[in-house]
């Protein structure tokens, strides 16, 4: 690694901060044998995800459909890049 690049790993990487995707499954208000999904994403920091707290927290308070279940995916925004080699070359006309 050359100088003009040392220490710009720390700048760039945030550690445990991840794109978190969250399935909110609830009960419709008017019909509560029906189940409708929802899907919530943002950056937010692990493990504790209070980002996703503060969302549920609100989705408690102020929604009427009460939760279902909530599941919740989240990966990192920065690790070692993927490489593969190609089987061949493909010409296109």
């Amino acid at each position: 690694m050359s100088h003009k690049f040392q220490g710009l790993e720390s700048v760039v990487r945030m550690p445990d901060w991840r794109l978190t995707t969250a399935e909110l499954v609830y009960h419709l208000p008017d019909h509560p044998h029906v189940l409708q999904s929802f899907i919530w994403q943002k950056l937010d920091r692990a493990p504790d995800f209070p980002e996703l707290d503060r969302f549920l927290a609100f989705w408690q308070r102020e929604i009427d459909g009460p939760l279902h279940s909530v599941r919740v995916a989240s990966a990192a925004l920065t690790r070692p890049a993927e490489l593969r080699y190609a089987n061949g070359v493909f010409t296109l006309h």
